[in-house]
C-alpha cells in the first residue's frame, strides 16, 4: 500500500514544482504552451537520420531547469522511464535499414542512426512536456490549452484523467491491501484472481469517480461557466516567445553544430 501512495506522490510531485515563484514560473501560460509547441515541432521536424543536428535543441531543457531550479534528476528519471517504450519503435529500422555509413571515422548502420534518432527526439520532447508541467500549475496549465482554443471536450478529459488516475491508484492500494490480508505472502494477485481483481476495480474506481463528480456538481462545478484565471499577457512574455523560438528556428535551418566544430577545430 505505501509502494503505491509513494509513486503516486512522485506522479504528482512535478505539479508541486509549479508553485515556486521564479521568471519562468510566472510566464502567462499560453506563452509557456507555445515555446514548447514551436521547439517539440523543430525537433520532430529534422529528417530521420539527422542527430547532430539535434544537439543544440539541448539548451533549452537545461536553460529552463537551471533558472526555474527544477532538480535535474527528477526530470531525467520521468524521461527515461519513456524510452523503453520509444525503443520499439526504432528497433524496426535496424531490420529493414540494413544499409552501412560513413561517419568521420566510423561506420555504423542506417538503422542504427534512424533508431538514436528517434530516441534523441523522444528524450527531448518529453523533457520539453515535463519541465511544462514543472513551470506551470495545472488550473493554469488548462485554462491555456482553452485560451488557445483548444476543445473543450479534449481539455476537460485531459483535466479529469489526470485527476482521477489518483482515485484509481488509491483504490488499487486498498484492494492490494484487502488481498494481502486475506493471503499472507502473497504481493500481487496470482493469475486465477487477476481477472476478477481487474474487474473489481475498475467498478470500485467507476462509482467512487461518480461520487466525486456528484460532489463537484453539489458545489456549482460547470465548465461552461468557467471564467479563465486573471493572468496577464506583459511584455516579458512577448521577448521570451520571441527569443526561445527565435533560437530554435535559426537552429533548425542553420547547422549550427557544424559551424561551431569548425570554428572550434
Amino acid at each position: 500500500m505505501l509502494d503505491i501512495r509513494s509513486k503516486l506522490s512522485d506522479m504528482y510531485s512535478l505539479e508541486q514544482l509549479a508553485s515556486k515563484q521564479t521568471f519562468l514560473h510566472n510566464l502567462h501560460p499560453v506563452c509557456k504552451i507555445l515555446v514548447t509547441f514551436v521547439y517539440i515541432l523543430c525537433v520532430i521536424s529534422f529528417p530521420i537520420h539527422n542527430i547532430h543536428s539535434l544537439m543544440p535543441y539541448v539548451f533549452y531543457p537545461m536553460l529552463v531547469m537551471a533558472i526555474a531550479d527544477i532538480p535535474f534528476s527528477m526530470i531525467m528519471k520521468r524521461a527515461l522511464i519513456a524510452l523503453p517504450f520509444c525503443l520499439f519503435a526504432g528497433i524496426s529500422n535496424i531490420i529493414f535499414e540494413p544499409q552501412i555509413v560513413t561517419l568521420g571515422n566510423f561506420t555504423i548502420g542506417m538503422g542504427w542512426l534512424s533508431c538514436f534518432a528517434i530516441l534523441i527526439r523522444s528524450f527531448l520532447t518529453i523533457c520539453a512536456i515535463l519541465i511544462l508541467v514543472a513551470i506551470t500549475p495545472f488550473p493554469y496549465l488548462m485554462d491555456g490549452l482553452r485560451q488557445l482554443h483548444i476543445p473543450n471536450v479534449l481539455v476537460l478529459l485531459f483535466e479529469m484523467t489526470y485527476r482521477y488516475i489518483s482515485v484509481l491508484l488509491d483504490e488499487t492500494s486498498i484492494m492490494l491491501t484487502s488481498y494481502r490480508l486475506r493471503y499472507p505472502g502473497m504481493n500481487w494477485p496470482i493469475i486465477k484472481d487477476f481477472g476478477p481483481f481487474i474487474g473489481q476495480l475498475f467498478v470500485r474506481s467507476f462509482q467512487r469517480a461518480q461520487r466525486v463528480y456528484a460532489a463537484m456538481q453539489c458545489r456549482l462545478y460547470a465548465l461552461e461557466n468557467r471564467k479563465p484565471l486573471t493572468v496577464k499577457w506583459k511584455n516579458k512574455d512577448t521577448i521570451f516567445i520571441c527569443v526561445i523560438s527565435l533560437l530554435c528556428i535559426i537552429f533548425r535551418f542553420v547547422d549550427v553544430t557544424t559551424i561551431l566544430g569548425g570554428i572550434v577545430c
